[in-house]
């Protein structure tokens, strides 16, 4: 079995998790994926399977679509719900013009500090293994691309978002940097990844239908 899957990945695991799934459902041996999803996050992951691993490079460099939720007045140290909380004094919290306002600084090419707690190598070593034995690692900033963030809705502290990226882009950044420049901090507490390319999350199969969805490529009748 080979083919290119949008698996509909549950909040809890990780990425790892449900490739080691599909390998052991299918009987692969090679068996990827197309951009990490924390195990806080849901929604759409692109899974290559036997040959079609090849492709999953090409998928990694297509449009995001994201659902986020941040929670303003405080910030973790992992930039999401799953860190070690610590609440910001805020006398008078951002009115939703005020988020309006500062949106635009986060649109188009910026620099972005990824999230002491990513994957980013730093010595060889994955930032997060530093972080986990407290040590301090120093990320450098990079270029990526954010091509619209929309307000869905804003009662504080929670502020709902639809962002839609390039490659490379952390949510968990984004929250963080938001927050920090409202003044008041922020984290990502609800995350959901909703479009890969052309994989809408209406099109994403749960893990146990991996194989079923396969047999009916091979078939040559395609899940819709």
């Amino acid at each position: 079995m080979q083919g290119i899957i949008p698996v509909l990945k549950p909040k809890g695991p990780t990425s790892h998790d449900i490739v080691a799934a599909v390998r052991r459902m299918v009987g692969a041996r090679r068996v990827g994926h197309a951009g990490t999803l924390d195990p806080l996050a849901s929604g759409v992951l692109v899974i290559g399977i036997g040959s079609a691993t090849k492709q999953l490079h090409n998928e990694m460099l297509k449009e995001k679509e994201y659902e986020a939720e941040i929670t303003l007045g405080a910030t973790t140290t992992t930039d999401d719900a799953e860190g070690e909380r610590t609440d910001h004094d805020v006398p008078t919290p951002p009115t939703r013009t005020d988020i309006e306002a500062i949106l635009p600084e986060y649109i188009g090419n910026i620099q972005q500090l990824p999230p002491a707690f990513s994957a980013v190598k730093v010595g060889g070593i994955p930032a997060y293994a530093h972080a986990r034995k407290g040590r301090v690692v120093t990320l450098g900033a990079r270029s990526v691309e954010i091509m619209s963030i929309e307000i869905f809705s804003y009662a504080w502290p929670k502020l709902s978002l639809r962002v839609v990226t390039g490659p490379g882009v952390y949510i968990r950044s984004l929250a963080r940097d938001i927050g920090e420049r409202l003044g008041c901090g922020g984290y990502i507490s609800e995350l959901v990844r909703t479009r890969v390319g052309e994989f809408y999350i209406a099109d994403a199969v749960p893990v146990e239908g991996v194989p079923e969805y396969l047999l009916e490529q091979e078939q040559g009748h395609p899940s819709s």
